[in-house]
């Protein structure tokens, strides 16, 4: 039987999941290359000259900082969502995150305004956790229950394919200016331009999303969630234990993802003190791949089911954790594109069914609360303080196969997660919204 091809309608809800997620990603993102690379010594300067391993470490935990702050975003964006319209809130949420990024790009540093420099800087970053939260749930919702029944995965893995083309323009962005810059003007203004483009993006996003029309599915989802008046409470109350096994379902990929996003070329070029240029390079390759790998997976998905598709990639991400570590600890530039490319399969094969296999999870009329909830706690559990982590097992046991260990554990927790999950689903898999 043919495959019917997408609508119109269903390739501009499409293309507004896509686009504005990879915007977000790309504000998020360079955020995390940033903080991995040059905010120590700027920001947090004091640690950095009495310990640069300490600088780094606070550097990094700004990072997780903004995790603790999406799951507010998830509700307070949700709740207005469901009040004002998914497309309005998409739009407000991009405007949030593209303005903190911007913002992040104008600020003074530690020389010139001592201890209100990493003060600032975390409060932009809280704004940037905030307006992500918001993002995720009304994109992944959106493209899920917008799909035909034979298409779930694949419709849902258009807002997923945005971490890898956010991170290839962030990566992009951050190999530009490095080109461009010696280390001594980098540090000085250069780190500033990647923050700074984040408002043409931003403007770009802004103009597709508010020309995205809502569609009937939309006013019926909205008409659905006003009836049924689910607050946070009661989703707390009656599906607790959804939301958590969510959460659960989620941070093996968030962690290994953030590792990913956050901390090899950070680690290739401080420990290995491999040049950041072919570093970039690297990753850069790897996000192409990660990208394919996504929508390959939502392809898998619709043929063989989005829990059994996550399942495979769970595993194969906790048998390459530890070889992962070893092959780029050789310290030569082939071998870490080698690990990195490896790694980007089971990224994308454990990110893209997540959308249809949390939806599945749900029943209707808590979905929106559920998702948008289960994927800001799993993100918080899994991705927070990953590279925090990673520097300090780095710090404490001076070998990197520990970190191998880390990924691995959270990889076996999320496929037990899923494993458990499928019987729940199924009792609601055609209860997705049409």
């Amino acid at each position: 039987m043919a495959v019917k091809k997408p609508s119109t309608e269903d390739k501009r809800v499409l293309a507004a999941t896509i686009v504005g997620t990879s915007i977000e990603w790309y504000d998020y993102l360079i955020y995390a290359q940033s903080a991995a690379l040059i905010f120590g010594p700027l920001f947090f300067t004091p640690a950095t000259r009495s310990d640069p391993d300490v600088g780094q470490i606070f550097s990094l935990a700004t990072i997780g900082i903004a995790f603790l702050f999406r799951p507010l975003g998830a509700v307070i964006c949700g709740y207005l969502g469901d009040r004002f319209g998914r497309r309005a809130m998409l739009v407000i949420t991009l405007t949030l995150i593209g303005s903190a990024t911007g913002l992040i790009g104008l600020l003074p540093t530690y020389a010139s305004i001592g201890i209100w420099a990493p003060i600032l800087l975390i409060l932009l970053r809280i704004l940037q956790g905030f307006s992500a939260g918001g993002e995720w749930g009304g994109a992944a919702l959106l493209a899920v229950e917008h799909a035909p029944p034979s298409r779930r995965t694949s419709f849902g893995a258009f807002p997923q394919a945005g971490v890898p083309i956010g991170l290839l323009i962030a990566t992009g962005a951050m190999l530009a200016v490095s080109a461009s810059f010696d280390s001594v003007q980098m540090l000085a203004y250069g780190w500033r331009i990647p923050f700074l483009f984040s408002i043409v993006l931003t403007v770009t996003g802004w103009v597709i999303r508010q020309r995205v029309e809502e569609s009937p599915v939309f006013k019926a989802l909205q008409s659905r969630r006003l009836e049924s008046k689910a607050p946070l409470r009661e989703v707390f109350k009656s599906h607790f234990r959804l939301i958590w096994q969510s959460a659960l379902i989620c941070v093996g990929n968030s962690a290994a993802g953030y590792l990913f996003l956050a901390f090899t070329i950070s680690y290739g070029q401080s420990v290995l003190n491999l040049p950041v240029g072919q570093l970039l390079s690297c990753s850069i390759a790897a996000c192409l791949l990660w990208l394919v790998s996504t929508f390959a997976s939502g392809w898998i998905g619709d043929r063989i089911g989005a829990a059994r598709t996550l399942q495979i990639g769970y595993l194969l991400l906790a048998l390459w954790a530890v070889p992962m570590w070893l092959l780029i600890d050789t310290a030569t530039i082939s071998s870490f594109l080698c690990a990195l490319l490896v790694l980007a399969i089971p990224l994308g094969l454990s990110y893209g069914p997540q959308a249809a296999v949390l939806a599945n999870l749900f029943p209707a009329e808590v979905r929106y609360s559920g998702i948008s909830t289960g994927y800001a706690l799993g993100s918080i559990l899994g991705g927070a303080f990953a590279p925090t982590i990673a520097q300090a097992i780095m710090s404490r046991y001076h070998h990197s196969f520990g970190i191998g260990i880390y990924i691995a554990v959270f990889a076996l927790i999320s496929l037990a997660a899923v494993t458990v999950s499928q019987t729940t689903s199924k009792a609601h898999l055609e209860d997705t919204v049409r």
